[in-house]
């Protein structure tokens, strides 16, 4: 299995870096879209082995949507915060997720009313769909805002390298002295010791990346501690979906780490609070 593991990493972390570092910004908003179907895929494939159905096609549509506004609202800058930073139009970022998402909620009104679903299973392919578009389209396609912020790419790799040191570090002392379950409920694996290696891999990694970041170290620290918290809590969340569904993987695409759900998981949670980290930053003009 190990093997496998580091297989695969070998072949994605290449890929990713180059990806994030040199890729226009379409190219990388197009992949995410990609991620963001594969992930979409798996979720509603352990909603549908859970016991439920979601409107599918409708919420992939929709995700897709919500790609194509976080990428626009990168391009189309506006007002400059104090830093320099294109802030973008009042409420223009807001306004454009705001649009998808009643967009969305009235597509959903009539997928409910028209579906040839049985009545008592209306409510949670309603559920379904929303948990589809709001737990992980939403949540990653901030990658694509971070990717427009002053040295977004810095920040978006430096985001990928905490959640992947941080995971390296748990599966080790997790496995090797771990000895107090962190959530046995959801992951019997899972354990305290784990997650405070987990935690401390990924300070770490923040800790020796700040001298490339244009923000103190201090702050660098707590970027990666912050986002390591959030992708910790992310990987929780898909637990207790796997749990729900009584698999132990989302899928099988990737070997070694079960699917792509799983694999990015972290990033779920990680990359909309990062985002909000950075975006506090250049608001306040610490961002240059």
């Amino acid at each position: 299995m190990l093997w496998k593991r580091v297989a695969t990493a070998a072949i994605l972390v290449p890929v990713t870096v180059a990806v994030v570092l040199f890729a226009p910004l379409w190219l990388l908003a197009a992949l995410v879209g990609v991620l963001i179907l594969l992930a979409l895929w798996e979720f509603f494939r352990l909603g549908v082995l859970a016991g439920f159905q979601g409107f599918v096609q409708w919420t992939t549509l929709c995700s897709l949507l919500v790609v194509l506004v976080q990428w626009q609202d990168d391009l189309a800058g506006g007002a400059k915060g104090s830093a320099g930073w294109m802030l973008g139009p009042p409420g223009a970022v807001a306004g454009g997720i705001q649009l998808v998402l009643i967009l969305f909620l009235l597509g959903l009104g009539v997928s409910v009313s028209v579906t040839k679903l049985a009545a008592s299973r209306r409510l949670a392919a309603a559920v379904a769909s929303a948990g589809g578009l709001l737990l992980v389209a939403l949540p990653l396609s901030y990658l694509v805002r971070i990717a427009g912020f002053p040295s977004g790419r810095r920040f978006l790799l430096l985001l990928f390298v905490v959640i992947w040191v941080g995971d390296t570090a748990a599966y080790f002392v997790g496995k090797g002295l771990g000895r107090l379950p962190m959530a046995p409920a959801l992951s019997p694996k899972k354990t305290w010791e784990g997650a405070a290696a987990n935690l401390l891999g990924s300070v770490l990694a923040g800790y020796l990346a700040s001298p490339w970041l244009p923000i103190p170290a201090l702050s660098v620290l707590g970027l990666a501690a912050v986002a390591n918290l959030a992708g910790q809590a992310g990987d929780l969340l898909e637990s207790a979906y796997k749990r729900s569904a009584s698999v132990k993987d989302s899928g099988q695409l990737l070997p070694g780490h079960g699917g792509m759900l799983d694999r990015i998981d972290s990033l779920t949670l990680a990359a909309p609070m990062a985002w909000c980290y950075l975006w506090w930053f250049a608001s306040t003009g610490r961002l240059r």
